[in-house]
């Protein structure tokens, strides 16, 4: 598989009564880091397994470079599931051969990734250790090499950074960088807003089967509600109330910090402040990443 890009139209996916995906649509481009995020149950592993051919969609497709995912794609596929899927008494090397050469490699060029990845990823000292004698934070880290051993040309990561120390963190987020700086296409979930909002060229927000916001980080909080905090300390109580464009405002020994439309004029929020006195502080703030996400959830549960 050449370098491209991993295509999820339409895909719709039902269990009884409850849909888990409902038409979810995003692409992973060669090249980019993807985050995807939403709560538990949300369908972020649902479409990571369909894209996989783990599960079979009721609707959609998946495609890579424009062409149906086939049994020789999927190979090329590393995936690295949520839940441990590895074999529990098998020793860490032996285990990386094993899985190298089911995706095809030859003994030699599988002992050599393995090799590769274990001193990559720290676990030089833990290589004969059966899987199951090691930390969560170390198996953790023999699951990503195990989805990198066949040295794939799409990364698909469910909960990568699950049980981490911050270390190994950084160790991941390093390597995640480094095959999206191959021309891998990258997606993962994740939990962990401020690494997403950290790591990621996009990210799709996922609810309730649905990708309900997608893009760069810059382009979600841009259209997210910012605030303005102004530092005024001789301004009165409601001084902003009525300003055009301000929803709320919330004022603490001086510092008033306002809720605004995203078209609101702030210069004019500007001279309103100065009237009252001088301001030592007048700036703007768009939202986290954490903050958008929380918005979603709450759209959700008002529902």
């Amino acid at each position: 598989m050449a370098q491209g890009v991993l295509e999820v139209d339409r895909i719709s996916k039902r269990y009884g009564e409850v849909v888990a995906l409902d038409g979810m649509t995003f692409d992973v481009r060669a090249g980019e880091l993807f985050g995807f995020v939403g709560s538990n149950g949300a369908g972020k592993t649902t479409a990571m397994r369909i894209a996989l051919g783990v599960l079979a969609a009721d609707a959609g497709e998946v495609r890579w470079n424009g062409a149906p995912i086939t049994f020789e794609t999927r190979r090329r596929i590393g995936y690295m599931p949520e839940e441990r899927g590895l074999y529990p008494k098998m020793k860490v090397l032996d285990q990386l051969v094993y899985l190298a050469e089911l995706h095809g490699l030859s003994t030699d060029a599988a002992h050599r990734s393995a090799e590769t990845w274990i001193a990559r990823l720290g676990l030089r000292e833990r290589r004969g250790d059966e899987v199951q004698t090691l930390s969560l934070g170390n198996q953790q880290r023999v699951q990503l090499a195990a989805a990198l051993v066949h040295e794939p040309d799409v990364l698909v990561l469910d909960e990568p950074f699950s049980g981490l120390d911050p270390v190994a963190v950084d160790v991941m987020s390093a390597v995640l960088r480094e095959k999206a700086a191959s021309g891998v296409p990258v997606v993962f979930s994740s939990h962990q807003l401020d690494l997403v909002e950290r790591l990621c060229d996009r990210v799709g927000i996922v609810r309730s089967g649905t990708l309900v916001a997608c893009g760069s980080v810059d382009e979600l909080r841009a259209g997210g509600e910012s605030k303005l905090v102004v530092d005024a300390p001789l301004a009165p109580p409601g001084w902003a109330d009525d300003l055009p464009g301000v929803r709320s405002a919330h004022t603490s020994s001086g510092r008033t910090v306002l809720a605004v439309a995203p078209d609101v004029d702030d210069q004019a929020v500007l001279r309103a402040a100065l009237g009252t006195g001088p301001v030592h502080e007048f700036s703007r703030q768009r939202p986290s990443l954490t903050e958008l996400f929380r918005s979603v959830v709450t759209e959700e549960s008002a529902a």
